[in-house]
């Protein structure tokens, strides 16, 4: 089977167990969503995420909050904690309350649930912009303008950097483990998909001793690197993770057999944990995709379109389906990167809309 077969297949299985309960689900629960608007644009915003305890997700939360700080709006954190069903139903909920004033960044649980959020903004005239996870048969120019973009990140290019990184550890000839995401996640399909990329053009020079889904679960992960351990020993020279979470639950499991920096973990996201383990030398890379930006500019797209600012229908595609700029982060330059972006308090200009939007997303 080829990459992009694989990569199809798990997509379309997912999508066919999730789409039926995606859209018959009602309103589980109204949260404490909309807070009472105070001098502001009258706009209500929200970012529906995983989980606060995720560093990725609570660094997305920040950059939205910093964002409606700046236009004087309120914002409520919209957590899934990895239910479909809860992730629909809160923005239902939410939507009822703030109507047409609802500005929403999404990342869908699960690619299906993409489809029943849209149509659900799109019904109350809100705005949305959807990151990571989606059909690839839904675009935000089939919805007008309520659907302002869809934002993700080109994870194959990833997922083989880190594992090339992950060779380099060891000098590139012995055998690793690696820690999937959720398996109908389009990023954790594409960064798969470059680990096995990097894995072929290793020659047979590395081999894959077992590839596990965490589903984007420290915890998980850490159990499951616990028992690759007694399983392995030390056959195991390296961990390849999908994300940096996951990364992290593997480094404590090294750390409690007292293997933290004899085998390296690469992991993908730049959450500080994980510059901290690769300055401390636990882990070869990470990815950083900057989650700060991503949550504050998905509200930015959306208040700039409700405004008026710019019409979305307007715009190119590459402007409404497009891939954000990572970064691969090494032992070699996490200390350059630390001073910038960890001891300094990042500086956004969330008027610059399309200022690190590197290409139009790419389907199979």
């Amino acid at each position: 089977m080829s990459i992009n077969d694989f990569m199809q297949k798990a997509l379309i299985d997912r999508r066919r167990f999730l789409i039926g309960s995606a859209l018959g689900v009602g309103v589980i629960g109204a949260p404490g969503l909309v807070r009472p608007a105070f001098a502001g644009t009258g706009y209500s915003h929200a970012s529906s995420i995983r989980s606060l305890s995720n560093a990725f997700h609570a660094a997305w939360n920040k950059g939205a909050e910093s964002f409606a700080q700046t236009i004087g709006d309120p914002h409520s954190a919209l957590v899934t904690e990895g239910n479909s069903e809860k992730g629909i139903a809160d923005i239902k909920a939410f939507l009822a309350k703030a109507g047409d004033k609802a500005i929403l960044g999404v990342d869908p649980n699960d690619s299906p649930d993409a489809r029943p959020i849209v149509e659900a903004v799109a019904a109350a005239k809100g705005h949305v912009v959807t990151v990571w996870n989606k059909p690839n048969d839904l675009h935000p120019w089939d919805f007008g303008d309520n659907y302002v973009a869809h934002m993700s990140f080109n994870g194959v290019p990833a997922g083989e950097q880190t594992a090339k990184a992950l060779f380099d550890s060891f000098g590139g000839e012995g055998a690793i483990v690696a820690l999937g995401g959720i398996p109908s996640n389009v990023s954790a399909i594409e960064r798969k998909a470059g680990l096995l990329k990097a894995i072929e053009a290793s020659n047979g020079k590395v081999q894959l001793l077992d590839f596990q889904d965490a589903d984007w679960d420290s915890a998980k992960a850490n159990n499951i690197v616990a028992a690759w351990l007694t399983r392995f020993g030390g056959d195991i020279k390296g961990v390849w993770a999908a994300n940096d979470g996951m990364a992290i639950g593997a480094l404590e499991a090294l750390r409690a057999e007292g293997l933290a920096g004899q085998i390296q973990v690469t992991g993908v996201d730049g959450t500080r944990d994980a510059v901290q383990a690769v300055k401390n030398k636990e882990m070869a890379a990470t990815v950083d995709w900057d989650p700060f930006w991503i949550g504050g500019i998905a509200l930015s797209l959306g208040h700039h379109a409700a405004t008026g600012a710019f019409s979305p229908s307007k715009e190119p595609q590459e402007h409404r389906e497009f891939y954000g700029t990572g970064a691969l982060i090494t032992q070699a330059d996490v200390e350059a990167y630390w001073k910038k972006n960890v001891e300094a308090t990042p500086e956004v200009d969330w008027n610059d809309l399309w200022g690190r939007v590197s290409g139009q997303i790419q389907y199979g």
